[in-house]
């Protein structure tokens, strides 16, 4: 449990919030949500003691422990990747270095014995026998293999140490669990893995994330920061988000009677309610609706950018044919072989790996930016394409301010650019920043913005949600679910893929597979796990 009395956040002469009061309790997940800048992070700072609020009194139940996960990745490097999360008990860790110190002695003592029968007696009632073995079992489920369990963590790769520092922050069933960003360069079964994780767990957590399904399937309750205040609400983030729209829509509409809006409101939270009981995480439990009052639900104050992918002309009956392609690496990975697949019109297509630089290399592949090993593709003659790569860098190395940069990728004046530019957030003296000193969500709104001018009607993209905000997210997923046009892409974003693929393709090193279904039918088909089993071998 954790309470938060009178806490106020301020750096120099801007408030962030203040008159912050209330209580986090067992047994239920808190989903923290708000504009960038807002404050989320450093809710979450102010409540692991990392930073002073400027007022207030943060404090836990009695006897209960806090952990946290950590960003420094760097923190553990001369440690062991095992040690590294046996560190996240630091209760647990310090009897065991004691313990070990003690009879590693020369000349033990009587009273290095009276000592050290404390410490053993401490170490079994924290079930210490079993600290390793726990460990080991949350470095397995996410990822981290047996192999890599003794090796240093400053040998690992940047998306391995993640994994370790978030088994860290699990380990040990703490009290009381903050998460900023879990899942971040976590693969989709990882963070099934981690959804499941924390469906079953009994205590306090608070989580910062842009990844909207996460939240769907692990939040109780939603933690919005706006208008200065930070403010609880019961249900996830899909229930916030459609309440604030239903909010914004009732002021809009003036003329409403007061009592026709309740009943539209209660009628809503009903519903939502129905759909929570049937959620993996099975929230019926926590009758996280129960206390909603209709008079809480307001419209939010955050700025959605305007994401409208229009096509130039009506594509064709031929879109792409893909034969034959191979591509390896040049350490000798094979990231896809023989690969051969027609799209079809109207067809979204999500492509998937367990190894991200298969759906990265066959998209350069098929935008004429690398060299097969082998096959061939073919677009259609009326086919044009819009690509957001992973990796934009060498599009921002200059001087150019935003409009001259976008005026690169079409024709028009600067008010044409403007316009553009302002679709997605830009406004005033913003359009004329140097885009070498772009932030990454504001490259991707640019990128965003590039690839609208093209009116293109197949869009190729690859993680496209990665450095944007909840808000621009869910922008970008509503217009695509709109899109006439053909769509191929890559993502981590499990709401993106549900609701905007109608056909998947995975990659493997010994094959791929190919099926015209839901993504949720797709990771829950026994049939399809074996196939996995068998391009992964």
């Amino acid at each position: 449990m954790i309470t938060i009395s009178d806490l106020a956040i301020q750096f120099g002469k801007r408030v962030l919030y203040k008159d912050v009061n209330m209580k986090f309790t067992n047994g239920n997940i808190y989903g923290v949500i708000g504009a960038n800048g807002a404050g989320k992070s450093t809710l979450l700072k102010a409540i692991s003691g990392e930073l002073e609020p400027a007022k207030g009194t943060i404090s836990l139940g009695p006897g209960e422990r806090l952990s946290v996960l950590s960003q420094d990745h760097f923190k553990y490097d001369q440690c062991t990747v095992l040690n590294t999360v046996l560190m996240g008990h630091s209760v647990l860790w310090n009897i065991m270095q004691e313990k070990d110190a003690i009879y590693a002695k020369e000349d033990f003592t009587d009273e290095d014995g009276i000592r050290a029968a404390e410490l053993e007696e401490k170490f079994a009632e924290m079930d210490g026998w079993n600290a390793e073995s726990d460990a080991a079992i949350l470095l397995s489920g996410l990822g981290i293999k047996e192999n890599l369990h003794d090796k240093l963590m400053g040998e690992l790769s940047g998306k391995e140490k993640v994994r370790v520092m978030l088994a860290q922050a699990l380990y040990g069933n703490p009290d009381n669990l903050l998460l900023d960003e879990p899942t971040n360069d976590l693969d989709l079964e990882t963070v099934a893995w981690l959804e499941d994780y924390l469906a079953n767990f009994e205590h306090t957590v608070l989580v910062v994330s842009h990844d909207r399904h996460f939240l769907d399937a692990v939040s109780t309750h939603t933690i919005d920061i706006d208008y200065g205040k930070v403010s609880m609400f019961a249900g996830n983030y899909s229930f916030w988000y459609e309440s604030s729209q239903l909010a914004l829509k009732q002021m809009q509409n003036q003329k409403a009677k007061a009592e026709e809006k309740k009943k539209e409101l209660e009628e809503f939270i009903r519903r939502f309610s129905a759909n929570a009981a049937k959620s993996k995480q099975t929230t019926s439990r926590k009758k996280m609706l129960e206390k909603l009052n209709v008079a809480e639900i307001q419209p939010s104050t955050r700025k959605y950018p305007g994401i409208i992918f229009q096509m130039e002309r009506e594509p064709g009956n031929q879109i792409l044919e893909v034969e034959g392609l191979t591509a390896i690496e040049e350490d000798g990975t094979v990231l896809f072989k023989d690969l051969s697949f027609t799209v079809e019109k109207g067809q979204k297509v999500v492509f998937l790996s367990r190894n991200p630089r298969a759906m990265t290399a066959l998209f350069e592949i098929i935008n004429g930016n690398r060299e097969p090993q082998a096959g061939t593709y073919n677009w259609g003659v009326t086919i044009t394409t819009a690509y957001l790569p992973l990796d934009n860098t060498e599009f921002f190395q200059s001087n150019l301010n935003l409009v001259e940069w976008l005026a690169q990728f079409g024709e028009g004046n600067d008010v044409f650019f403007k316009g553009y530019l302002g679709r997605m957030l830009f406004s005033g003296e913003e359009v004329l920043k140097k885009v070498n000193v772009l932030s990454g969500g504001e490259k991707m709104r640019c990128m965003i913005a590039r690839m609208q001018l093209k009116n293109a009607n197949c869009l190729i993209l690859d993680t496209p949600t990665n450095h944007l905000d909840l808000e621009s997210i869910q922008a970008f997923n509503n217009n695509l679910k709109l899109f006439k046009g053909n769509v191929l892409f890559a993502s981590h974003d499990h709401e993106f893929i549900q609701t905007v693929a109608n056909r998947i393709i995975e990659l493997g090193p010994n094959g791929s597979i190919d099926k015209l279904m839901e993504y949720d039918e797709y990771i829950e088909s026994p049939a399809i796990k074996e196939l996995k089993e068998q391009i992964y071998a």
